[in-house]
């Protein structure tokens, strides 16, 4: 019963995360939904802020494992099938979720981009105008980038899971 309770509390901790994720996740063309308002892709370091924030899900992996996957002495008192199950499908929600949230910021960025492009040609001796594509250039490269990152975590997060999941609960196969 105790451990059922702990597992519980873990678990709603967990998905607590998880709704900011679903939130975020949710993204329409013009910003990112951000826990204190909305997040607009044009400031990156509100963007990278929400990420890391997203990412808290997967940065806590291993306590969410620990804390609500038993032990071989406690594998009766938990079914850990589902706790698998259900925390695999979370992980998952979540770095899709990020995945759009990323992939969406960086299709506005290479829309304004070439915008900026289009405009630089009729005009290629506006500095400001030179100015502000350099800007954007650099933005959409640091958002390219996060995809990298994101590569990363799930890596890790996946491989923190499946040794501890493995016995328990075998994910469907990717296509």
């Amino acid at each position: 019963m105790f451990l059922k309770k702990i597992s519980s509390i873990a678990f709603s901790h967990y998905f607590e995360q998880l709704s900011l994720v679903k939130r975020v996740g949710r993204t329409g063309k013009s910003s990112m939904a951000a826990p204190g308002g909305t997040l607009n892709c044009e400031d990156f370091s509100m963007f990278q802020e929400v990420l890391k924030v997203m990412r808290t899900i997967d940065d806590r992996i291993v306590h969410a494992l620990n804390t609500t996957v038993p032990t071989v002495s406690f594998s009766g008192k938990v079914d850990a099938t589902q706790t698998c199950k259900q925390l695999y499908e979370s992980m998952m929600e979540a770095h899709m979720s990020r995945d759009k949230a990323i992939k969406v910021c960086i299709g506005q960025t290479s829309e304004v981009v070439a915008q900026l492009r289009e405009e630089r040609a009729k005009d290629s001796d506006n500095l400001a105008l030179i100015k502000q594509l350099r800007k954007e250039q650099t933005k959409l490269k640091l958002m390219q980038s996060e995809l990298n990152v994101e590569e990363v975590v799930n890596d890790r997060s996946l491989k923190v899971f499946s040794e501890r999941c493995r016995i328990h609960y075998t994910p469907p196969k990717v296509k």
